[in-house]
């Protein structure tokens, strides 16, 4: 092999190597379509996890209320807490509050009917601070 073959030789390498790699400025251009998308995306993520919480909070209540409901009808008297409910069967477990985890829920004292009764859980509230995505308080719901 001559010199000038190894030369040229040397030469074809470099330039497929110079040409195999991205140039920064295309680099750049990709990284910036990405921070677009993001900045894009990341906002409405927020959003639907906020609502995805919203609903999960209105089933919890919803579920609550109804293990009431059937407590009071089945037992002629409201539950005196939401652990009797638990330990009579009517809810597996209490649910947490999706909205605020450390939060404990409301509960709403049911009428008594009679003088001698203390009356029980007529209702079951969110203590969360806040409004949902409607304007609406949590503890409203």
């Amino acid at each position: 092999m001559t010199p000038r073959q190894t030369d040229n030789r040397s030469r074809a390498r470099r330039r497929i190597r110079l040409q195999a790699g991205f140039t920064f400025m295309e680099l750049l251009i990709v990284m910036v379509i990405i921070a677009i998308m993001a900045a894009v995306a990341i906002p409405r993520y927020m959003a639907h996890l906020r609502r995805a919480r919203e609903v999960v909070l209105q089933q919890n209540l919803w579920t609550m209320r109804r293990a009431i409901d059937f407590y009071t009808t089945d037992k002629e008297k409201p539950p005196a807490s939401l652990q009797e409910l638990v330990s009579s069967g009517y809810l597996r477990d209490v649910p947490k509050d999706p909205v605020c985890e450390e939060c404990p829920w409301s509960e709403v004292q049911a009428p008594a009917e009679n003088g001698n009764s203390t009356g029980g859980i007529g209702d079951v509230k969110s203590s969360a601070e806040g409004v949902d995505s409607t304007g609406k308080a949590y503890t409203d719901y």
